[in-house]
């Protein structure tokens, strides 16, 4: 089994207030969960307005798949239509245990 793993930084510079930010991670969370097998979080950040942080995992058998799960859904977030822009992104495939 392999877990593949992506932290994702969304610069939001249009957020006034936290409820402005939580409705961008919502948005970009609900929407990868809906098109990949996925799981989503927001890491790193949490009061920081204009910064969102996002962990997004994947388990799978083989760790070519869960890379391509990764892959596609970092690839959507940075073509989806933001009131954002996507930063630095880290992509990890490790055995689990």
């Amino acid at each position: 089994m392999f877990i593949a793993v992506a932290r994702i930084e969304i610069h939001i510079p249009a957020a006034a207030s936290l409820k402005d930010k939580r409705s961008v991670v919502q948005s970009v969370s609900k929407r990868l969960r809906n098109e990949f097998p996925v799981s989503t979080a927001e890491v790193e950040a949490q009061e920081r307005w204009g910064l969102a942080v996002l962990g997004i995992a994947a388990v799978s058998g083989s760790a070519g798949h869960a890379r391509e799960v990764i892959d596609a859904a970092v690839r959507y977030v940075e073509r989806a239509r933001l009131d954002a822009e996507v930063g630095a992104v880290d992509v990890e495939v490790v055995p689990a245990l």
